[in-house]
């Protein structure tokens, strides 16, 4: 599920990506959906994750495993036991069943490509996901901020090592700010790329400040699309609008008079974008803060789509109970 992104390694043969409901990896949802029996591990339930609580899971067919208790088929629970003691039996006592990966496979096509792809005009989100895959190394670790970060991020294929800071049980706008300057500060060995949209940047971008400060050097893409787009697709109105900021040269002001341990770039084009990425992997003694400039209607079809399923779960009339 989405929150467990980067726990698992996505090289093994049978990793088959994010259940998310319908919003899940392609053709996931469809062989979890699908089967006879399914074990969650941790997994939390709600709102967020189950796309307003439109999924198709049915209790009678859920093993759910969770830190200290074992829920079966929705009958049973046994409480007082060990998650990992658990996994372990199960480890030890199943058998092998490869139906549903079977399955998959059967009905797996690969994504294309995006069609602008490859012509340096402007930019699209599409576009510039592409190029981020390709600077995965699995010395990385990627923060992806609440907002369509969510949905980019889970499309990114992490290379073994690859690290990945995610948070939706709150839905939080803008703790990705403070997670890029703790992840850089904690992570030695890792390089931080983080995906944070205007809006939440707002919300905390004083800590790019203490990121100089103590000369780390993450990459920071501001997504720079002029409003609170995840909240749009949730409830529109004119409080999703955003004063616009120069945000490069605020981030050039946090670095004080000399203007050190930062640079900023501004890209509105692919080939612009590509140059900035790769001058911030060479430039690994600074924070290399890189605005993003794309259409304010410009995002995911799996924000679309979870947004008008959330939206309508939220907006449900009240249980009478």
């Amino acid at each position: 599920m989405p929150n467990g992104k980067g726990m698992i390694d996505e090289d093994k043969d049978n990793f088959i990506g994010t259940f998310w409901g319908q919003v899940s990896s392609p053709f996931c949802c469809e062989t979890v959906e699908s089967a006879d029996m399914y074990v969650f591990v941790g997994a939390i339930h709600n709102d967020y994750t189950s796309c307003g609580y439109t999924t198709l899971l049915k209790e009678e067919k859920m093993i759910a495993i969770h830190e200290n208790e074992v829920v079966i088929c929705g009958e049973r629970r046994y409480h007082g036991v060990l998650m990992r003691e658990v996994l372990a039996m199960l480890a030890s006592k199943c058998e092998r069943q490869d139906a549903s990966l079977v399955n998959y496979r059967r009905m797996f096509v690969p994504r294309g490509q995006p069609p602008a792809l490859g012509n340096g005009g402007p930019l699209t989100m599409n576009v510039l996901m592409h190029h981020v895959q390709e600077l995965l190394t699995p010395d990385m670790c990627v923060v992806a901020e609440t907002g369509d970060s969510w949905f980019n991020g889970q499309k990114l294929k992490l290379p073994k090592g690859c690290l990945y800071e995610f948070q939706m049980q709150y839905g939080s706008i803008g703790w990705s700010v403070g997670a890029t300057l703790g992840a850089a500060a904690a992570l030695k060995d890792k390089r931080v790329l983080a995906l944070i949209g205007d809006g939440s940047f707002q919300m905390t971008a004083q800590d790019v400040s203490t990121m100089v400060k103590y000369h780390l050097n993450p990459i920071i893409l501001l997504l720079n699309n002029d409003g609170y787009v995840i909240e749009v697709e949730i409830h529109d109105g004119p409080y999703n609008e955003i004063h616009p900021w120069d945000y490069c040269g605020l981030v050039r002001s946090l670095a004080g008079k000399r203007g050190e341990n930062c640079h900023t770039y501004l890209v509105k084009t692919e080939a612009e974008a590509e140059a900035a990425l790769a001058l911030a992997m060479q430039r690994d003694d600074a924070v290399n803060f890189i605005e993003v400039v794309v259409g304010r209607d410009d995002c995911t079809v799996e924000l679309l789509e979870w947004g008008s399923r959330v939206s309508a779960a939220n907006g449900r009339a009240p249980n009478p109970q």
